[in-house]
């Protein structure tokens, strides 16, 4: 179905920011790119696709997540932790006892929840990488995400060393050399990574943290590694105040002025969370077009603040959203992150901190950018048919004046009515085709268990 019309379009979002944001009429697709918007009539023989009570706009992208987590939720040690204790009684506990069935369980609880939430574009933040495994990790991802038809950036993690837990009951973490870290980003890399603006599958640099998981040379040999290979560098940077206070006792030096010296700065960089900058790191990321993956959710579950996203947006900063991982998040929904996106900036005291035209190019048009994929995020001639159609069906929309804006700030599940990829779809009324959610379920108790008893034994 890469040949198609959407009629009837009265509530249409671009993704693109001023007079361009919103659209009505007609959308016309060709060979799975726009071809033309705007006062169209079907052609004979056209599938139609009717967008009547919808709002149509462009396919998410979710630019930070952890897809291995997706069977940590709800962990009763974790779910009342900040950010470091919780590190040790989620991820880090578990990690060892994730096969390669239950890693693909869990990949595809993830991707479906991405999916039936609007995400068009997943890029997932995985390092844990560990000779325990007798599975690639990263093939597991690469292929389950193939399967939905989403596209996929893997940030190709790792770590050389773990933080000091001084608990006996955590497994330590599944450091490596440097040298394997970087031989298994080359392999992944000659494998799965497409350059082409428009990628199905992309792979970045992404050590879990420069901070605490790489010694100071390595984190600029990562960079320049990266750099060679022609690929993105991503990785956790300013999350809570222990990154800040770390590399102020460290280096003497806030972390992006140090990461700068490192070489990780430039428009080939995006940073997950960015909670602590302060108004010169602000300007030094913006002036260098260094992306922003804003987590709002899991910044807020896991006390570590709300990351000063306006601000950095007001300089020119590039800003994508992310649901983040769900074992600090409990659900990886994206609709529910717009929600947070549009809402939480307003405890500060200004009403107009963030409007939904913002969150939703922070959705689309900011994540394109920050993952470098220049074919996709908006929806206007040339660029390629990743977009949506929201049903209005719902109380929660009846009775709004503006409906356009409504999946944006009504929260709950989206009323998905087609998603598409390349003008393939991916999901229609609220399904994806192929997957079996009842056996999903039932893997998904069986690799809990799994998991659990692996904790229980190691305690």
């Amino acid at each position: 179905m890469s040949n198609f019309i959407i009629i009837n379009i009265e509530h249409g979002l671009t993704g693109r920011l001023g007079d361009h944001a919103r659209f009505s009429g007609a959308l016309r697709v060709r060979d799975g790119v726009i071809h033309e918007m705007g006062n169209l009539q079907p052609e004979a023989g056209e599938t139609v696709v009717d967008a009547k009570h919808s709002v149509v706009c462009p396919g998410f992208v979710n630019t930070h997540h952890h897809l291995f987590q997706s069977v940590m939720k709800a962990v009763p040690e974790a779910l009342n932790q900040p950010l470091d204790p919780w590190l040790m009684e989620a991820p880090y506990r578990f990690w060892p006892y994730l096969n390669e069935e239950g890693m693909r369980t869990t990949v595809t609880i993830g991707l479906a929840e991405l999916a039936l939430s609007g995400v068009t574009t997943v890029a997932d933040h995985h390092y844990v990488y560990s000779d325990r495994y007798d599975y690639n990790p990263s093939d597991v991802l690469c292929e389950t995400a193939a399967r939905f038809g989403q596209r996929f950036v893997l940030g190709r993690g790792g770590l050389t060393h773990g933080r000091p837990w001084h608990r006996d009951d955590i497994p330590p973490a599944p450091a490596t050399s440097l040298e394997h870290m970087l031989d298994g980003l080359s392999s992944d890399v000659a494998r799965w990574h497409d350059p082409s603006p428009t990628a199905m599958t992309r792979i970045a640099a992404a050590p879990v943290t420069t901070i605490f998981n790489l010694r100071e040379g390595e984190v600029k040999e990562v960079a320049q590694a990266a750099r060679h290979l022609g690929i993105r560098l991503h990785t956790h940077l300013s999350e809570n105040d222990t990154y800040v206070n770390t590399t102020l006792d460290r280096y003497g030096k806030r972390p992006v002025p140090w990461m700068a010296e490192q070489e990780w700065i430039g428009d080939d960089v995006w940073f997950a969370h960015l909670v602590k900058i302060d108004e010169r790191e602000i300007d030094m990321l913006s002036e260098a077009g260094t992306a922003m993956a804003h987590c709002p959710q899991a910044n807020a579950r896991l006390a570590s603040g709300i990351a000063p996203v306006p601000r950095f947006a007001e300089r020119g900063g590039v800003v994508s959203l992310a649901v983040d991982g769900t074992a600090a998040n409990e659900a990886g929904d994206m609709a529910q992150t717009l929600y947070a996106a549009f809402i939480l900036h307003r405890t500060g005291g200004q009403a107009d901190a963030t409007t939904a035209e913002n969150v939703i190019h922070w959705a689309t048009s900011g994540g394109a950018r920050a993952l470098g994929l220049s074919g996709i995020g908006t929806l206007e001639p040339g660029k390629a048919a990743d977009l949506l159609v929201l049903g209005l069906d719902h109380p929660r929309y009846f009775g709004q004046h503006d409906r356009t804006v409504g999946p944006i700030i009504s929260g709950g599940e989206l009323r998905l009515r087609h998603s598409f990829v390349g003008g393939r779809e991916i999901v229609r009324d609220g399904v994806v085709p192929w997957l079996d959610m009842d056996e999903l379920n039932e893997k998904s108790l069986q690799t809990v268990d799994i998991l659990k008893r692996g904790a229980q034994r190691a305690h």
